[in-house]
């Protein structure tokens, strides 16, 4: 019977991928769940969140052409958390503040 190390050469690999990928994807949590409870939005940066969705979509269309699901997925994730705070943004922002300034 042969030992099974998880934590050995490839499997490393792929277990340190989908751990960034996981904390990556879920690093926005807290934002969306301060901004549920609080229902204010007002130093979220509306700018900020559409190009995270951008950059976080452009690794999902990278993960497609390698065929790698892990990236496929946890960015998945991420896309739809970062989605869920925009759109919390604006129901909850403060509507005298609709400036989008660089």
């Amino acid at each position: 019977m042969v030992a099974c190390n998880i934590f050995s050469g490839n499997n490393l690999i792929i277990i340190t991928g989908i751990a960034a990928g996981v904390l990556t994807a879920i690093s926005m949590m807290p934002q969306v769940f301060k901004t549920i409870k609080t229902k204010k939005a007002e130093h979220v940066s509306p700018l900020m969140l559409i190009i995270l969705i951008i950059g976080v979509s452009l690794w999902i269309v990278y993960g497609l052409l390698k065929k790698d699901l892990p990236i496929i997925c946890t960015n998945s994730v991420s896309v739809l958390v970062n989605i869920t705070m925009l759109c919390l943004w604006l129901r909850f922002r403060n509507k005298k503040e609709i400036k989008f300034q660089a």
